[in-house]
Order: structure tokens, then sequence, then C-alpha cells
């Protein structure tokens, strides 16, 4: 794709302009709220030219086909859904597609730090109708009121004694030696009066910002994604993989005196069963990415690092190593599909086991959404916080989950559930 514009532009101004495209343009966003340090890049496809839809029968070779062809890079998403296939699980049958990759005949990149915003395009004329858009007089609060929901309140596969009594059958699977650690959901359907996803996604980007924002059309869906989580980056062979595990959700404030109030990062940090939840994720996925990195590059560090989100506060570690020369970013993201993070341990079986305790279909989350730009470069978020909106029902779709190990307290595991989706829930109130 060639350069055809730069300018220095405001973060606000790049927030008005991302949600006219969403609104008015055919574009896919994948945006990054205050997170991290150093998540700054925002990406935004426009006028999808070529397109794959993943199905069982995909195969590997067709994915990789289509992500390392033609100019320009590959945004898209795996379905949870998809994970299973590739283990052979069988599981109920949903509408929701296993996968989206596109392309586009144009593409927004601008970095938040720098205040810059590229414009390529395939050819100059791909252009002209993103120009006008970003030629358009700001508009600084569009599409920031979140649509209303209907009376009734929202449903969810598994209330409170559901999802307790589905905790101690997971603890029991876990003292019978079938799994060691399990990530168990609820599915929560909310139906709003006027089904506005752009107002939604713009509104939770405002109020409750996070380093892996995703708005992804496909098909009647619209997907709105708030993850704080990532999966996979490969910056020109170098691996990150940044497993989330370990949750604390607190009111108001947690900052003191400018720094994190060190007494919650202590308790956090220091407790055995969340100690034991990173721990072992971080094992499993060094073993996940070894397979298609260099023997020997494989290591961790930052181990039980601290960051907040969404009135959490979140352990995370680094693990990292590098790219076989024979492997390419698309073999390491399906050898390691669907996240340990958001399944257990061992995979399969507990796949298996998520299966039979879980209502209902978890569609895109626990996917993944990628930005694929090469055989060696790539970034992919971990689809937690994440939802979508089903146009023809007017119902937006929502989880959240909690990662159960054999100390894990069901009550306490549900009220964590709740605190992770309480930005959504908050959508049905005045």
């Amino acid at each position: 794709m060639r350069l055809i514009s730069s300018a220095f532009v405001e973060p606000g101004a790049f927030t008005a302009h991302a949600a006219r495209l969403a609104r008015q343009g055919n574009a896919d966003l994948f945006l990054s709220g205050p997170g991290r340090p150093g998540e700054n890049s925002n990406l935004i496809g426009i006028n999808p030219c070529e397109e794959l839809v993943v199905t069982e029968k995909t195969k590997r070779a067709e994915i990789k086909d289509f992500a390392f062809s033609g100019p320009g890079p590959c945004l898209g998403f795996l379905s949870y859904t998809y994970g299973l296939t590739r283990q052979g699980i069988s599981f109920s049958r949903t509408a929701f597609p296993l996968g989206h990759f596109k392309k586009y005949a144009a593409l927004i990149l601008y970095d938040q730090a720098a205040k810059k915003l590229d414009l390529y395009a395939r050819k100059p004329k791909d252009a002209l109708g993103v120009e006008k858009i970003l030629a358009s007089p700001e508009a600084p609060d569009c599409g920031f009121r979140p649509p209303k929901a209907a009376q009734g309140g929202f449903s969810q596969s598994l209330d409170r004694d559901g999802y307790v009594r589905a905790v101690k059958k997971t603890l029991e699977h876990i003292r019978d030696g079938y799994t060691y650690q399990l990530n168990l959901s609820i599915k929560f359907s909310l139906e709003l009066k006027d089904p506005d996803a752009p107002a939604l996604f713009f509104h939770l980007l405002k109020h409750n910002p996070a380093p892996f924002y995703a708005w992804f059309k496909s098909g009647p869906y619209r997907i709105v994604s708030t993850s704080p989580e990532r999966f996979l980056r490969v910056s020109d062979g170098q691996v990150l993989s940044q497993p989330i595990k370990g949750t604390l959700a607190f009111k108001g404030t947690l900052a003191f005196r400018g720094r994190l109030d060190e007494s919650l990062v202590a308790r956090l940090t220091s407790s055995p069963k969340e100690d034991a939840e990173l721990s072992m994720i971080v094992d499993l996925i060094r073993n996940d990415i070894s397979l298609n990195c260099e023997y020997g590059s494989v290591r961790v560090d930052g181990h039980k690092s601290t960051f907040v989100v969404d009135n959490l506060l979140h352990m995370y570690s680094n693990v990292r190593g590098r790219l076989k020369k024979e492997s390419t970013c698309v073999d390491l993201l399906l050898d390691a599909f669907p996240g340990r993070s958001v399944t257990g341990c061992p995979k399969k079986r507990t796949l298996e086991i998520i299966e039979e305790l879980e209502p209902h279909s978890r569609d895109v989350y626990c996917g993944g959404f990628f930005a694929i730009k090469d055989e060696k470069n790539m970034d992919s978020s971990v689809a937690i916080r994440t939802g979508y909106l089903d146009p023809e029902s007017g119902a937006f779709h929502f989880f959240a989950g909690s990662g159960i190990v054999i100390d894990s307290d069901p009550a306490g595991e549900y009220a964590e559930t709740l605190a992770k989706a309480e930005k959504f829930l908050r959508i049905q109130k005045p």
C-alpha cells in the first residue's frame, strides 16, 4: 500500500474521525486506549476488498496464504469455537462464524503518543472518501452516548446458584485429576431499545479505556471487544505473550500519592491462589510457544507485574521467545490457540469439561483478534471483555469468566465474574 497523506492529529479528533468511519464507512477498528505503557498503536481498515470467512474445512495453508498475500495487513478474528474444532471437540452449533479475516482498500495508522496519523491506500482513489471524513469538523462527543436498554434487564446463562454449582463441579474434576485450572464463564444477554453498536463501543472506549479495543463487522454481527490482554505479538521474529491471571476488584481510586496503593498490590501478588493461577498459565504458555520458537530462547520476565483496568487490579507476566526461521506468526498463533489463560490445563480435557459445564456457546469470546503484517510480524489480543450485537434480534450478548483452581471459593469466583462484566452491566442502568 502507498502512503497518501500524513498529519498531526489530537487524540480527541482522531477518536471523532474513528467514530465517523465506524458509522459512515465500511471500517473495522483496532484501537488502544491508555493501558499499559507503550500501547499507542491504532489501526483502522476501510472498505474490505478481500475476505476469508473461516469454517471447519478451512486449512492452515488457506489462512497463511490469505494473511501473507497482497498488499497491506490482514485484520480479523478467530472464535473460541474454532479452537474446539482444532482439538477435535464437538460443540453446540452456532450461527456465529468460526473466524473472519479481511484486507482493505485503505488503512489508517495512528500513533497516539506522537499524535501522527498516516493514511495508506492501494490506489489514490481508494482514499478519497476517507480524506473527506478526515477533513470534516471535529465533533469530540461523536458516538459517545450509550444505547438504552429495554425494560426487563438482562438474562444470564448461569445465575448465581448455577455458577456456584459449576465451580463446585470444577473443583471435583480438579480433585479427581482431570484438570488443574479451568476458566468458567457466563453469557449475558441484554435487549437494547436502540441497538446502536458504534455508540456503545465509543462510550466504553471513552469511559473504560484498555489496550486492545476492537470494533469488527462480520455478517450481521457487530463485535465490541474491550480486551486488556495481549495474546501474542511477533516483532521481526521476537515473540511476546502477556497472560493475565490474578484479579483484585476495588472501589474508588487505586492511586496513592501518584503511585499504586502498594498495600493492594501486595495483597494481590502475595495471594497463594492468584500466584498459582498466573504461574501455571505462564508455564503452559512457555510450552505452547516453544513449539515454534528456537530452542533455549523462551524465557519469562516481569513475573507478577500489575496494572489497572476497569477498576480491577490484574497480574501478568511477559513470556518471550524467538520465532524459528521455518515458522511463521500464523503457525505460532494456530498452535497456541485458544489461549491458555481462557481455557486451562490440560487443554483438551479442560475444553471438554468447559463444554459440559457451560450451557452456552462462547462464540468470539475467548477467541482472539489479530493484526498480521507479514510472516514475522503480528499483534493479537485475547477476546475477553467482549460481546456482540445481533441487529436482527436487537440483543447484545457479552461474556465474563474466572479461572478456577483448587483453592477457589465458588461465591468469590462469581463475584469476580460480575466485576469483570460490570462495565457492560451498567448499560441497563439509567
